[in-house]
């Protein structure tokens, strides 16, 4: 229970936004200390590092912390979210690191595992494997360096993150999240036969009123946050597809609960009822084939496949790719050759 309450708080824009109208009688003052005193709880050091990394706007246009506000300014700011007040305890765990340089780390995540500490998993996350192989910089020694994050995956989701190393890094890339020009592709192995080749799913995504545990698709925005998502057919396995979809919002659970509004849930995805013999025949020879794949596959078939985005520091575009692991690939082998012996 812990556990998947976990999973449920874990929103994927780690960030906030802010939009402020300076009032007709604002005397001149600089942008960090007129925000600092309107906004609650928030450091004047944050919103310079939010400066900085260009993620304050007035009037559309990015200014610096020592910007003098003027009557009627409009001013706009994304803030990534500061980490969680809990005392990060590093720990050796095996962490699959694709790339790392002094801004980011980009990580292919197993299965099962969570994250970051909340309640229920304190211990055995991402983020305390990673505070483990940082320890030793003497930044991380100093308090400075800690892994940031600015969008998470699953417990039971595999794929591709990136985790800031400094502020900057991760306001900037709060930013890029912010504002959807980060480019995401996820494969998904979903229970049916899509009519169209592609298509696009839109609706609020915000928590099931009946359910506290599941997110829900809402007709208007009164409950919900929107939502969209892309996706494509790459490959029809008789009672199952393999798609890619491509993300353009980044909410908690977001494919998940998208393809369960179109009646064609993630294969065996417990919580959105994928976890059942939705589709095929009344045969028990069918039916066994299917529970030995969920064996197989003891979790939702999705993976976070790619990502790309605007490295921090340099400028330059960057994408970063990672195979299907083991589970996936074997059910998908496991459909493929059921078909071929259908046919």
């Amino acid at each position: 229970m812990h556990a998947m309450q976990e999973e449920l708080n874990e929103q994927n824009e780690l960030f906030e936004h802010h939009r402020l109208i300076v009032d007709k009688g604002q005397g001149l003052l600089r942008i960090d200390k007129f925000l600092s005193s309107k906004l609650e709880n928030i450091s004047r050091t944050r919103i310079q590092n939010a400066a900085r990394a260009g993620n304050i706007l007035v009037n559309d246009a990015p200014v610096k912390p020592n910007y003098k506000v003027k009557p009627n300014d409009i001013i706009s700011i994304v803030l990534p979210h500061p980490p969680r007040e809990i005392e990060i305890i590093p720990e050796n765990i095996p962490v699959n690191i694709v790339y790392e340089d002094d801004d980011i780390i980009i990580v292919n995540k197993e299965p099962g595992m969570v994250v970051h500490p909340g309640h229920g998993n304190y211990t055995g996350t991402l983020v305390n494997a990673l505070s483990y192989h940082l320890k030793d910089l003497p930044l991380y020694e100093a308090g400075e360096l800690r892994p940031g994050l600015v969008h998470r995956i699953d417990k039971d989701t595999s794929g591709i993150l990136v985790i800031a190393k400094t502020e900057i890094a991760l306001n900037k890339l709060a930013k890029q999240f912010y504002d959807h020009t980060v480019d995401r592709t996820y494969i998904a192995l979903v229970w049916g036969n899509l009519e169209s080749d592609e298509g696009k799913i839109s609706g609020y995504i915000g928590r099931s009123k009946r359910d506290r545990m599941k997110m829900h698709v809402f007709s208007g925005e009164e409950y919900g946050k929107p939502a969209v998502t892309h996706y494509k057919v790459m490959e029809r396995l008789g009672y199952v597809n393999l798609i890619e979809c491509r993300l353009e919002t980044g909410r908690t659970h977001q494919i998940r609960v998208h393809m369960e509004y179109i009646n064609h849930p993630l294969f065996n995805d417990e919580r959105y009822g994928g976890d059942k013999v939705l589709k095929g025949t009344t045969f028990s020879k069918y039916r066994q084939f299917v529970k030995n794949c969920f064996k197989i596959l003891p979790r939702h078939a999705l993976h976070a496949k790619s990502l790309g985005f605007v490295h921090p520091s340099t400028g330059k575009h960057v994408f970063f790719d990672s195979p299907l692991p083991n589970d996936m690939q074997a059910v998908i082998e496991k459909w493929r050759n059921y078909v071929a012996l259908r046919e």
